[in-house]
């Protein structure tokens, strides 16, 4: 299916006859496809309660995680489409996911109605301080001499994580191992005690570890810098011109959603985000506030799928 064609799709998948400008009359349900407690846990509830008060509904937020995210989208899928099943999906579930998995219990652009982005996830380029390269380009020469000896961390195969170092290596010209793990959490602590060289990780899991010395930050994979590590460049200005990579977050609803229930979510989230004091509390869990369009998020979803396509096969990636 060429890109047009999966971007009128998404325009008619959000399309129903019925109208909601009454939406909505009873409790909402918010799925997040993570454990309870992490940031995007957070930021599920956080956007739960700011609809429940403009909207004067319950939206009860239900924690399903599981399968690469994949639990948690294919009950939105079987949802009826009404907007009163909604989805916190990250950039795993609409662009990873389809180019990872020869078969996926949703479709992705079938499936879903998108209502808009809500926030990018911020990562970040650590390494053990013993490797001794000052910089990131020192960092990528030390590499280079070593061919396939030095190994890297992921919170598992097919993630953010992976793929975004699959991307680094390929810009980069580089040989190296890949170690899953299940979480970034164990990752990290490998990398911290050395068993692991390094790994790009969520920045609000290294953070910590970074301001403690326990780990050294050499670059941010997003294409501007993060405001908790000014001094860090991002590694397309510190030596990979280019290269860039961002987890982001969205919401969805289920295909056929009638487009004044989506219009709706999407005003109140948008201006939710847009406030300083909302922006503060993102940024403090590692999450740079984002916003946009339904139309806006159908194409970016295309381009993104696009793009980590060419990673995911030419590394071969597949399920672990």
């Amino acid at each position: 299916m060429s890109r047009l064609a999966i971007v009128i799709a998404f325009a008619l998948a959000a399309i129903a006859p019925a109208s909601a400008d009454d939406y909505p009359q009873r409790t909402v349900t918010f799925m997040c496809p993570f454990p309870a407690g992490g940031g995007t846990d957070i930021l599920t509830r956080m956007l739960a309660e700011e609809l429940r008060e403009k909207l004067k509904q319950p939206f009860i937020v239900e924690n399903r995680p599981g399968a690469a995210t994949q639990l948690a989208a294919a009950t939105v899928a079987k949802s009826a489409p009404d907007g009163y099943t909604l989805l916190l999906a990250p950039i795993t579930t609409l662009a990873l996911n389809p180019n990872v998995y020869k078969s996926l219990s949703y479709d992705p652009v079938k499936d879903f109605a998108p209502v808009g982005l809500v926030g990018q996830s911020e990562f970040v380029l650590v390494a053990n301080p013993k490797l001794g390269a000052a910089t990131l380009s020192d960092l990528l020469a030390q590499i280079r001499s070593k061919p396939g000896e030095l190994s890297f961390a992921t919170s598992g195969r097919g993630t953010p994580h992976h793929v975004f170092m699959e991307l680094l290596i390929r810009m980069a010209d580089l040989k190296m191992q890949h170690v899953p793990y299940r979480g970034s959490g164990p990752a990290l602590m490998d990398v911290v005690s050395g068993e692991i060289p390094l790994m790009i990780v969520d920045l609000a899991v290294a953070l910590p570890m970074i301001r403690e010395g326990k780990v050294k930050a050499y670059a941010v994979p997003s294409p501007e810098r993060v405001k908790v590590l000014p001094d860090v460049p991002t590694i397309a200005e510190a030596a990979i011109p280019g290269y860039g990579a961002t987890g982001w977050f969205s919401v969805v609803v289920r295909a056929g959603t009638p487009r004044s229930t989506v219009d709706t979510l999407n005003r109140v989230l948008t201006d939710y985000i847009g406030r300083a004091e909302v922006q503060e509390k993102l940024t403090a869990i590692g999450i740079r506030p984002r916003t946009s369009s339904p139309d806006e998020l159908a194409a970016y979803i295309v381009s993104e799928g696009e793009k980590w396509g060419r990673v995911v096969r030419d590394a071969g990636i597949t399920p672990e």
